[in-house]
């Protein structure tokens, strides 16, 4: 998909399952203009992780409204570092409210990552 890093792994970047659900594999901060990955505050990776998650909806004919279910994978799992993410991603969803599951994770090369389900339009 363009404006995205390819998978470094067995896996696509988003799927439409029968019953037009976009399955969006886990993103992360991924910056187009250098083409890697930037470990930046929360607050910057959280942004750029929802980009990237932004790229993929439109890329298959949704937008954020039809956002359902996300998962957000934080490192470390804190109060500090869940309020950073928490600001960011309320001001990017609005007053669409998908349901959210936050987990602690260890990850590797970054502190956010944030995998959807989408409902795509007819």
């Amino acid at each position: 998909m363009p404006g995205l890093p390819k998978p470094r792994g067995p896996f696509s970047a988003g799927i439409i399952s029968e019953g037009r659900l976009l399955h969006v594999s886990g993103q992360g901060p991924f910056s187009p203009r250098t083409g890697g990955f930037v470990r930046g505050s929360i607050t910057e990776q959280t942004q750029l992780t929802l980009e990237c998650v932004r790229r993929v909806i439109e890329h298959c004919g949704a937008d954020i409204s039809d956002v359902v279910s996300c998962r957000v994978y934080l490192q470390p799992l804190d109060k500090q570092t869940f309020a950073a993410m928490n600001a960011v991603y309320a001001d990017f969803f609005g007053t669409h409210r998908p349901t959210r599951t936050t987990i602690g994770a260890q990850l590797l090369e970054i502190d956010v990552e944030i995998d959807c389900i989408v409902r795509i339009p007819q």
